[in-house]
């Protein structure tokens, strides 16, 4: 069903409930992902670790072969981005040393619905400037989750990401927003992490949004790199991401990318 806002999709209870499988799916493959991580491994490991999971699970890769604004079709399972890279890193022989904080996209697909999540973690010992970046960019997801229920505006999420970030001095990355998913992995509506309450289109029972906030130590400025894919801080300064997929449900909100 397309709702008559910008044409945002309504799932059905059997497409919510392919959702969740697929939400499950993501979940459960961060941990295996998380608990790989360690100094000395590289990223294409990773990478090999969360496609053998999602596929043993019985789902695909949403990324691999995925294809956005002309850009090649990206070529790996998950994102993994180190440090000063936002968004959209490629998995590499690049190897992952003590100190790192490394932010990881995971994405897949059941009966051709979409789950999508994302977490920063610190490798070894990382500084106490990285810790609080990671625990504020997740804390600033929590904000945005609070305000999801049906009849509130997406603008709601945006000012609560964006008050709560910048009031402890974060940049919002403004280039790179959250998204309604479904069957395909973007879909309308747009949730900025920043933005004004009571503005932009209402939500509704049935819809499903990808929330997620990206913050930076320095300024918002990004660039992307030569890959074609991978996006960074312009400053070097860095940065952390967390994502998870929301329903809008009849009581509230429903997260489908967490472990249940």
């Amino acid at each position: 069903m397309i709702n008559k806002q910008l044409g945002i999709t309504i799932k059905s209870p059997r497409e919510m409930d392919l959702m969740r499988q697929a939400g499950q799916i993501v979940a459960k493959t961060k941990l295996v992902v998380k608990d790989a991580i360690e100094p000395g491994i590289n990223t294409k490991e990773l990478d090999v670790i969360a496609e053998k999971e999602i596929r043993k699970l019985g789902a695909t890769p949403s990324f691999k072969g995925y294809k956005a604004g002309g850009n090649i079709p990206f070529p790996s399972t998950i994102c993994v981005s180190i440090n000063d890279e936002i968004v959209h890193g490629i998995p590499s022989n690049r190897v992952i040393n003590d100190g790192d904080i490394i932010s990881v996209d995971v994405g897949a697909i059941v009966e051709g619905y979409h789950g999508d999540s994302a977490f920063t973690i610190g490798v070894g010992s990382i500084s106490n400037d990285s810790q609080l970046l990671i625990n504020s960019t997740e804390k600033a997801l929590e904000k945005g989750i609070l305000e999801v229920k049906s009849g509130v505006r997406v603008g709601d999420i945006s000012c609560a990401i964006q008050g709560y970030s910048e009031g402890l001095g974060y940049s919002v990355v403004k280039q790179y927003v959250g998204h309604g998913i479904g069957r395909e992995l973007h879909e309308e509506p747009q949730i900025p992490n920043y933005g004004k309450k009571g503005l932009g289109p209402i939500l509704s029972s049935g819809m499903v949004i990808a929330i997620e906030p990206m913050l930076t130590i320095g300024k918002s400025d990004t660039m992307l790199l030569d890959d074609g894919w991978t996006v960074a801080t312009a400053d070097g300064s860095l940065s952390a991401h967390f994502e998870e997929t929301v329903a809008i449900t009849s009581s509230g909100s429903e997260i489908l990318t967490q472990v249940k």
